[in-house]
């Protein structure tokens, strides 16, 4: 199956793009697809804190590491945000 996955902030850096789509096995999980895109990253302390905090939304809303996606989803990747104003 295939899903389209949407990379926002950091991720956006780290991955060189701002979306792709990823083949995955039928009954892939949310959990399953973050282990393959970390092993596609190189920078071992800098993502290890990132994958740690990253929010998940799939179509649109937020999404636990169980849960199983199905063809045609589109999976947002919301690293940690930080700054501001003082």
């Amino acid at each position: 199956m295939r899903v389209t996955v949407l990379y926002f902030g950091v991720l956006r850096d780290m991955f060189g793009a701002r979306d792709e789509m990823v083949e995955l096995a039928e009954g892939a999980a949310v959990e399953d697809l973050l282990r393959i895109l970390d092993g596609r990253t190189s920078n071992v302390t800098m993502e290890a804190r990132i994958w740690q905090s990253v929010a998940v939304a799939v179509n649109r809303e937020y999404a636990g590491p169980v849960v199983v996606l199905r063809d045609g989803d589109e999976v947002a990747l919301l690293p940690p945000v930080s700054g501001g104003c003082e």
